[in-house]
Parts: structure tokens; C-alpha cells; sequence
């Protein structure tokens, strides 16, 4: 066995410590999946209960209009995709909806606005939705495009818990994808919300035409940031009419399960969370991808703009496998 092919069966962490190499990455990725899969159980049962899931809501607070180009995005103000620009929420209907999905068992409340950055109008607003939420008992998290280090600063001081901010995909790719704004833009506000001492939600799309090694890429960027995020999205796209990748080939469910296998080895203490395209898998593959180290997933029938499936379908598939939702701030 060479130095590219890692024995993935005997000491499950003693092999490879970051920084990570694209090699050592893709070996892992390309190993026999049962192999992986070995592997990505046994880190993940070292650092979580391996039947426990975090259920997370999100809610689109500022809906389309957003001036960035994002190929996959619905809320492109570049795209034709039939959605209507709305104005950013009244605080006190977000924190009703807050209050309902705490009720229905979620331990996070997550804040998405089609921005490319907050504008000093909206900050009050802003502050004040996290700190009702963060009253309720639950997690807080936002994404709102690109943060300055005032920005992140003031959010960190009303109680945000999280910031979202996904890379997206691999540096190479990236300009395939979107052209408004720069990978390293990405990374920036990723160092303020880290400056700012609030968590880091960072990860990225799947099935938007890139190649195997833009994934494990995107994996080793991540992996390899000063701190690992603490929460790492894995999104299969989910092709939307009028958008630039609307007739994007689907990835196959074997790949995007080495996906989630990858992240749970080389981030092993981040929640990975399966996050949008879930309509669109099988109960079967969200069960391996469980078993590959997926343990948060966004619950209800939205998803920002996209359909998610909703908590009754969720429930019967929790029970099936034996999964219990995950208790706020366990691990």
C-alpha cells in the first residue's frame, strides 16, 4: 500500500493530520466505499452519538434582488427565475416563526437575506431578530452575504451564535459559478465572523458541473482554515428554472455520499450538516449519508426558496433508523 493509499481500516485519525494535502484528500475520496464509509463511521462515532441528528430551521428573512450572479441562485436579480424581491422581515413575525419551529423541536433558527452585504439600515433590524431569537432558548444563525469586521463585531455582541457563509465550491471552479464577488472575498468574511468570536457555518454546492477534485478542493480549503467550521453544509443542487445551471446533471448518490464521508474524516468534530436537495434523495442515501457522518439537516417544507421535505417525512425516516433529534448544545 503507497502513501496514497491510506490503510483506511486500521488507526482511524493516526494517518494524516492537517494541513491536508489534495493527495492524501483524494485518496481518501477514491478508496473503496466500503472502506470510507469504515472510516468516516469510526471518526464520527469518536466525537458525536451516531444516533443523534441536529434539526436546524431556516427562514428567509429578505427574499431575492440580490445583485450577485450566483448560477445556482433563485434570488439572482441576473436570473429569470420568476421570484419576486421582497422587503427584509418585520422582527417580531420572525421571532413567531422562531417560536413555532422551537416548539416543533428545532434546537437552531437560521436567517438567510439575498444580500451581498447588510447595509447600515438594516443592522438594527438584524440585531434585534437575533437577540428575540436567541431569547427563545435557541441557537442563532444568520448568512447575509459578506460581512465587514464592525459588521460581524456588533452581530457577535446581540448573541449570534453562527454565521453562514459557504465557499461554494473549489477556488479553481468558483469563477465559473459566480463572477459578482472573489473566492478570497469568501474567505475574508469567514476570518471577520472568526475574529469576531462567532461560530463558523461554512460549506458549499455539489452537481454544479464541477469535477471530483473541485470537491475534495472545496474540502481541503475548509479543512484547512485556522479553525474548522463548526458547521459544514453539503448541498446537492437543486436545478432551478430561469437560473444558468437549471440543466446541471444531477450527481450521482455514490459521489455525493464520499462527499459527506470526506468532510466527517477530515473536519471530525464539525456537524455536517445534509442540507438542500434532500427532496430529491432517497430515504437509502440519506441513510448512508447518516451513516457516512452526516448528524444536522435543515427541517420543514422550505428551504429559503426551495422545497424541503417536511417534518412528518423526516419523523418517519428518524424512526425507521433509530434517530433521535440532538438536544441543544449536545454533542
Amino acid at each position: 500500500m503507497n502513501e496514497l493509499s491510506p490503510d483506511l481500516t486500521s488507526d482511524p485519525i493516526g494517518w494524516a493530520l492537517p494541513p491536508w494535502t489534495r493527495a492524501e484528500a483524494q485518496a481518501l475520496h477514491d478508496a473503496p466505499f466500503n472502506d470510507l464509509l469504515f472510516q468516516a463511521q469510526t471518526v464520527h462515532r469518536q466525537n458525536f452519538d451516531p444516533n443523534k441528528v441536529q434539526l436546524s430551521r431556516l427562514l428567509s428573512i429578505k427574499t431575492g434582488g440580490c445583485p450577485e450572479d450566483c448560477g445556482y441562485c433563485s434570488q439572482s436579480a441576473h436570473h429569470e427565475s420568476g421570484l419576486k424581491a421582497s422587503k427584509l422581515m418585520e422582527v417580531r413575525r420572525v421571532i413567531a416563526e422562531a417560536t413555532k419551529a422551537r416548539d416543533a423541536g428545532a434546537t437552531r433558527y437560521c436567517m438567510g437575506a439575498a444580500w451581498r452585504n447588510p447595509k447600515a439600515r438594516d443592522m438594527d433590524a438584524v440585531v434585534a431578530m437575533v437577540e428575540g431569537v436567541k431569547a427563545l432558548g435557541m441557537e442563532t444563525c444568520m448568512t447575509l452575504g459578506m460581512l465587514d469586521l464592525e459588521q460581524a463585531a456588533r452581530l457577535k455582541q446581540a448573541g449570534l451564535d453562527y454565521y453562514n457563509h459557504n465557499i461554494d465550491t473549489s477556488e479553481r471552479y468558483y469563477s465559473e459559478i459566480i463572477s459578482t464577488r472573489t473566492f478570497a472575498d469568501r474567505l475574508d468574511t469567514l476570518a471577520n465572523v472568526r475574529d469576531s468570536g462567532i461560530k463558523v457555518c461554512c460549506g458549499g454546492i455539489v452537481g454544479m458541473g464541477e469535477e471530483p477534485i473541485d470537491r475534495i478542493d472545496m474540502l481541503v480549503t475548509l479543512a484547512n482554515l485556522p479553525e474548522h467550521p463548526e458547521s459544514v453544509p453539503i448541498n446537492m443542487l437543486i436545478p432551478i428554472d430561469g437560473t444558468p445551471l437549471a440543466e446541471a446533471k444531477p450527481i450521482e448518490p455514490i459521489e455525493f455520499v464520499r462527499v459527506i464521508a470526506l468532510a466527517r474524516i477530515m473536519m471530525p468534530k464539525s456537524h455536517v450538516r445534509l442540507s438542500a436537495g434532500r427532496t430529491a434523495m432517497t430515504d437509502e442515501m440519506q441513510a448512508l449519508c447518516f451513516f457516512a457522518g452526516a448528524n444536522s439537516i435543515f427541517v420543514g417544507d422550505t428551504l429559503l426558496t426551495a422545497n424541503n421535505p417536511g417534518e412528518d417525512k423526516d419523523s418517519l425516516l428518524f424512526r425507521r433508523l433509530g434517530i433521535e433529534p440532538m438536544e441543544l448544545g449536545a454533542q
